[in-house]
């Protein structure tokens, strides 16, 4: 009775190691595979209490939630011949858990790798600009990239790839920098002469309507005044009145145009007198006329030959100049 007692514990003792070793527990974001003295079962066990056999099965569990896998700092040159260096994070998750286990062996590991050579591969390919304008082309890019060699041969599926920084030459962060410079400049450059000519244009037009009423340069004029006395740390020199200056201006013009009228009259009126001193020459007897009867025409000639004469003996302001000195 003894020894029965003692087989029925054994088997029960065994019973329970047994099931103990058949019994798995899968969570809710993980997926069994079970190997059959290492042929892969078909069924894929879901999240709960599994059991298998004691002897011969063996199960994997897979996790199926997103990982999260760092690129660490990869040196690479641009399009444009930029030395740059560019780390990454890589999100990505299991959805076939036998693909994941059988095609590959350590399938993090080779993310990881399939990351950084494609982070190159793109790196490469675009410009500098492109890498710090447009983050979003070159994140869709690299998914892109990786999904090819991961998703249908190892069952992994890249959901999301985010550059997180790029590592710049100091030469080139001070070049960079002195663009930025120059760009926000030129923007304050244009913005400033915009302003000027908007305000060219007002003042266009204030001065035109201003033209037309001259009171509204006087109602100007002691607004500006008004202005600035509110202010009792300068002094203020009050000018003459516009309309008073034009009224003096308005009665010199006329004062100046009838002294002018009056020159002119007693110009016209009085002789003009000669700047030299001529002296005469000293009388000399009139030749003795011989009357002669002539045609009209030869009395002219004979008038003209005469005054001809006259003119050419006449003295001039040498020998004027000469006799006197004489």
């Amino acid at each position: 009775m003894g020894v029965l007692i003692t087989v029925l514990a054994v088997c029960a003792v065994a019973g329970l190691v047994l099931l103990a070793l058949s019994v798995r527990n899968v969570q809710q974001y993980e997926k069994g595979v079970v190997f059959r003295f290492g042929r892969l079962l078909p069924d894929i066990r879901g999240p709960g209490l599994r059991v298998i056999r004691p002897i011969g099965d063996r199960m994997r569990k897979v996790s199926v939630q997103t990982e999260v896998l760092g690129i660490p700092p990869q040196g690479s040159i641009t399009a444009d011949n930029v030395t740059l260096t560019v780390d990454a994070v890589v999100y990505f998750k299991v959805i076939d858990p036998v693909k994941a286990l059988v095609n590959v062996r350590n399938y993090p590991a080779a993310v990881s790798q399939i990351a950084q050579t494609s982070l190159r591969s793109v790196i490469g390919r675009a410009d500098l600009d492109t890498l710090l304008s447009d983050r979003d082309h070159i994140n869709a890019e690299l998914k892109k990239v990786m999904d090819a060699p991961t998703e249908e041969p190892w069952g992994l599926r890249i959901e999301r790839v985010e550059i997180k920084d790029i590592a710049l030459p100091e030469s080139m962060m001070r070049s960079m920098s002195k663009q930025a410079e120059a760009e926000r400049e030129r923007r304050a450059r244009v913005i400033a002469a915009d302003g000027e000519f908007q305000a060219s244009q007002r003042l266009t037009d204030a001065a035109a309507t201003m033209a037309d009423t001259p009171g509204a340069l006087q109602l100007r004029l002691l607004q500006t005044v008004v202005d600035v006395s509110a202010e009792k740390n300068s002094t203020l020199v009050m000018p003459f009145p516009v309309e008073m200056l034009r009224f003096f201006d308005h009665q010199s013009k006329e004062t100046d145009g009838e002294s002018a009228g009056r020159l002119v009259h007693r110009t016209a009126r009085r002789p003009a007198l000669s700047t030299s001193a001529v002296i005469p020459e000293p009388a000399t007897p009139a030749p003795a006329l011989t009357p002669s009867v002539s045609l009209p025409g030869e009395r002219a000639g004979s008038r003209a030959e005469v005054a001809r004469e006259r003119r050419d003996n006449w003295p001039t302001r040498r020998d004027a100049e000469e006799s006197l000195s004489g």
